[in-house]
């Protein structure tokens, strides 16, 4: 007898490529087949947010708010599902609450259905603004605990801080293990202690990174947990998500239901493979992405990391390196009281590590984001950082111990006159109030309001580490 229906979340649009090839497929590599998969029985298609924007616009020379509307337009009986930072929304700062309510409505209009909030330091402050703008324009707000593994994330800290949430407001909590260290047993007892508290449906997010995502997937089911995260073959496995078609098929098998049309997600892998083939044969895709690395449990590094550190030191030519930064990047998470490595924290982290392994001294050189993280400005630290450190750092400077964001002002009205003319639309605006420089150099080129070379188009060393490294 089957005892319940676990949902599918597909992350092939979104988090399989970025996690394996640094988000660069294409808007017209996917429409194709969005028809199709909207026919399969998915919970949802996560096909937004992360890092998508990011490329869309520095790589792709796309707009994604045509991309959201494309997917939307073809996939109307699955929900659409983005992941959204928090207060960060889609960049690598805070933002003031009028730019997050701004976001958050444009993106509901554009196709967004649900909405997945995650604050890097699980610090609840950081999410208020976003889960208030969600509600206002009633889609679904599934908020987020960023899982990771240190003296302080203990199970009873996930089960009080998933109550937290709940009664905040959230319509679903999602577990969001971003490195894939979540291992089965652990999975188990922490989806029975979270089931046993809330009374709003539970999600799993994880990757294969480290060899152990189907088991934990499958204990966590068995736990009572409501929601998965798959990627279909082509695309899975390595840093992605496990493949939706084993999945769907082993549970099948046992006391669990899935929704999924199993010839129809057959089709979809052979529609993906000549585009994986494409990026293997480009070396985007790198097949070191693809494998297995059970030193994922130890460094605790997740996909989208992996692959954007290897690349980063493989564009300065210092591979050799990659296992000495690994190994540098639990010092400095240490350091920094222990955040989760998502992003930013997850970009500041791995800057800070490249640093300090490049420079050959730890601190040597120090990023500004990390300053400012030592300032209070992300937020509140999972455990305090030593006065020490952080006077080594910062010296004697103040540091913020209130919502971040209530010392940011109203910037929607002020960006927009920046911008002038170029802002033809409210999404414009958000375009540029995320990503001031290339935003400006992408809304140039989409209104052939003069040529943008090459050099100016490419952002410096550093810039490149802190954006198109990193991001998760």
């Amino acid at each position: 007898m089957k005892e319940h229906q676990v949902e599918i979340t597909e992350t092939v649009l979104r988090d399989a490529h970025q996690s394996l090839m640094a988000t660069r497929m294409s808007t017209q590599e996917m429409l194709p087949i969005i028809e199709k998969m909207d026919q399969v029985g998915y919970y949802s298609l996560e096909c937004w947010g992360g890092a998508t924007f990011d490329a869309a616009i520095r790589f792709l020379n796309e707009d994604p708010w045509e991309r959201l509307r494309a997917i939307k337009e073809r996939a109307p009986h699955t929900k659409l599902q983005m992941l959204l930072r928090g207060q960060n929304l889609l960049g690598y700062r805070h933002y003031a609450d009028d730019i997050v309510e701004k976001f958050v409505q444009k993106a509901s209009e554009n196709g967004i259905d649900i909405f997945r909030i995650f604050d890097a330091l699980n610090d609840p402050r950081n999410l208020i603004a976003s889960l208030r703008a969600v509600k206002k324009y009633n889609k679904h707000a599934q908020l987020v605990i960023c899982y990771t593994i240190s003296e302080v994330h203990t199970i009873d800290y996930y089960t009080k801080l998933a109550k937290e949430l709940e009664e905040m407001g959230a319509d679903s909590i999602c577990i969001k293990d971003m490195a894939g260290i979540l291992t089965p047993y652990v999975a188990k007892e922490l989806v029975g202690s979270l089931k046993k508290s809330l009374t709003i449906p539970l999600s799993l997010h994880t990757h294969a990174t480290s060899g152990v995502s189907q088991m934990t997937y499958l204990l966590a089911v068995e736990a009572g947990v409501d929601m998965i995260d798959t990627a279909i073959s082509p695309f899975s496995e390595g840093t992605s998500q496990p493949p939706t078609e084993s999945m769907a098929i082993a549970l099948n098998e046992g006391t669990i239901t899935t929704k999924l049309n199993l010839k129809l997600l057959e089709e979809i892998a052979d529609y993906f493979k000549p585009i994986r083939d494409k990026y293997l044969a480009n070396q985007l895709l790198d097949p070191k992405m693809m494998g297995v690395d059970p030193k994922a449990l130890l460094y605790q590094v997740p996909g989208g990391m992996l692959s954007n550190l290897y690349a980063q030191l493989k564009q300065a030519n210092a591979t050799e390196k990659y296992e000495a930064v690994l190994k540098e990047v639990p010092q400095v998470r240490k350091d920094l009281g222990f955040p989760p490595l998502v992003t930013p924290m997850s970009q500041m982290v791995g800057t800070q590590a490249v640093f300090n392994v490049l420079t050959g001294e730890r601190y040597k050189m120090v990023p500004n984001e990390i300053k400012d993280y030592l300032h209070g400005s992300y937020g509140r630290p999972p455990m305090p950082i030593s006065d020490d450190f952080r006077k080594q750092i910062i010296y004697n400077e103040p540091v913020i111990t209130n919502r971040p964001a209530d010392h940011i002002h109203p910037e929607f009205e002020r960006l927009k006159k920046e911008l002038g003319t170029l802002a033809k639309t409210d999404e414009d605006v958000l375009t540029y109030a995320l990503f001031p420089q290339i935003g400006k150099e992408f809304l140039l080129k989409k209104y052939a309001i003069q040529e943008v070379s090459q050099k100016e188009a490419k952002s410096d060393w550093e810039q490149t580490i802190r954006i198109a490294g990193y991001i998760k």
